[in-house]
């Protein structure tokens, strides 16, 4: 029997096991916490608000629509080729 192979796997073994003891004595402190910023607070709001907006102003839409119908709907031209040139642009006017 070799005597410096079973004192090399002894070796072994006894740092497994003292590794193993260390993690154990290590515990997860039950101190944590979990706070959100004020600023963080600020922008949960604001997107509460802005979800609770709807995306299309159906009186708007519905107005327009009427005027449509009834033939009272017009645009400005002016107001038609600013739009057409600031969304090329991506300026506004």
């Amino acid at each position: 029997m070799r005597i410096d192979a079973y004192n090399a796997v002894n070796q072994i073994y006894q740092t497994a096991t003292q590794t193993q003891k260390i993690n154990k004595e290590k515990k997860v402190a039950k101190d944590d916490k979990f706070e959100i910023s004020q600023t963080g607070k600020d922008l949960a709001v604001a997107k509460k608000a802005i979800s609770d907006v709807p995306d299309i102003r159906e009186e708007k839409v519905e107005t327009i629509k009427k005027q449509m119908k009834e033939g009272t709907y017009s645009v400005s031209t002016e107001d038609v080729a600013e739009k057409i040139l600031s969304s090329m642009t991506g300026s506004i006017f």
